[in-house]
């Protein structure tokens, strides 16, 4: 087993990491609150949207493993977040480049491909910290990634009122190249290098770890509403109630800057006074009743209320679920344990808006939406149920 180096990543590659994880998340989400009222735009059905939505989680399921496993392999992480650098850019150009169902899909695949290298990130930065120190690393990773989405998110409904749907697509792909260029002067912490790569043996045991099966499951139902709603459907639904374009940069707002604070008060505040397993099933039961209750409201201010409420809760369990997965796994185990980890969520992300394209072409827009509720108090069932065998396991 290796040894973690000491030494302290300096201020200066804390930053440049920073910029390039912000980057990188911006680009990916910059247009993803316009993306369903631009999919009815170009005339698709919600079975349809459905399948371009969870296009990009389907490309996760099939890439993130292997990308973590060529990463622990190579002892490597910046040529990874290079290549995310890069397809983030290229998926904002796919839809740049034309007004046309198929260049919709290809755009949203190769977002799937930028995404599906996010273990690098993750792995990267958590050796920036020392172990006793993981979850606080991941709490402020949550933040990045909360802060990345709300900037490109923030900006889309804006640019489409002012200059058309291209705009919003032109400017995903320059925060992706400026990222990309930044990324340039990342330096990986000595430690990286000195791992060995991942047996076989290794992989299984790691696929194996109890811990890791049941968080992955609890994200997968955190993923399919999360990507059912605010990152799916729930901007046709403010157009459906009276919105305009840029009314959805208030929506974004309404939901991002309550995910984005509770990402970071989850892991230094909240788990520690009450426990992860605690709060994780608390979020679940709140974000549930948040959801089922959107398709309740009659107006647009409505709408804004539960999305402030629901950011707030689907914001707390994130952090929470990400730190339990690396918490007791080896450095030099930990890319493939987070590209598992991601690999299997990324079928949240793929199946909850394809089912929910599929029951709203059926049963109307509502239906998805308690579709996510369902599966949200599935979730919080899950977690109290794991809750005590997990206590149980630790004291014996």
């Amino acid at each position: 087993m290796s040894t973690l180096n000491s030494t302290t990543p300096s201020r200066a590659q804390h930053i440049i990491f920073i910029v390039v994880t912000v980057s990188f998340w911006a680009s990916l989400y910059t247009y993803v609150p316009i993306l369903s009222p631009y999919l009815e735009h170009l005339g698709a059905s919600y079975s349809f949207a459905g399948l371009v939505l969870g296009s990009y989680g389907l490309v996760q399921i099939v890439l993130r493993l292997p990308l973590g496993i060529a990463s622990d392999r190579l002892k490597a992480r910046k040529p990874f977040m290079m290549l995310g650098m890069l397809a983030t850019s290229l998926s904002c150009l796919c839809f740049a480049w034309g007004e046309h169902m198929g260049w919709a899909l290809a755009g949203r695949i190769m977002s799937g491909i930028g995404a599906s290298t996010w273990a690098a990130f993750t792995v990267l930065y958590a050796s920036y910290f020392r172990q006793e120190h993981m979850t606080r690393a991941m709490g402020l990773i949550s933040l990045l990634t909360a802060a990345g989405q709300l900037l490109g998110m923030s900006i889309s409904g804006y640019l489409v009122e002012e200059w058309g749907w291209s705009a919003t697509f032109w400017a995903g792909s320059f925060i992706g190249i400026a990222g990309l260029l930044v990324s340039v002067a990342i330096r990986e912490p000595k430690q990286s290098i000195a791992l060995q790569p991942i047996r076989l043996s290794g992989l299984l045991q790691v696929m194996k770890e109890p811990l890791l099966l049941k968080v992955s499951m609890l994200s997968i139902l955190a993923h399919s509403v999360l990507f059912i709603t605010m990152f799916g459907f729930t901007p046709s639904l403010a157009i459906a109630l009276g919105a305009n374009k840029f009314d959805l940069t208030l929506l974004v707002f309404a939901f991002m800057i309550p995910h984005a604070m509770t990402s970071f008060l989850s892991g230094r505040v909240l788990a520690p006074r009450f426990g992860s397993w605690q709060v994780v099933a608390v979020a679940f039961v709140c974000s549930a009743l948040c959801t089922v209750v959107m398709p309740l409201v009659n107006n647009f201010s409505m709408l804004l209320i539960t999305q402030i409420f629901n950011g707030f809760f689907q914001g707390l369990h994130f952090p929470l679920l990400l730190g339990l997965v690396i918490q007791h796994i080896q450095p030099e185990k930990r890319a493939t344990a987070m590209g598992f980890y991601q690999a299997v969520y990324a079928t949240g992300m793929f199946a909850g808006p394809f089912m929910a394209g599929w029951l709203n072409e059926f049963g109307g827009l509502n239906s998805g939406f308690y579709f996510a509720g369902i599966l949200g108090f599935v979730a919080a069932a899950l977690t109290w149920i794991w809750k005590k065998s997990q206590a149980e396991h630790e004291l014996g």
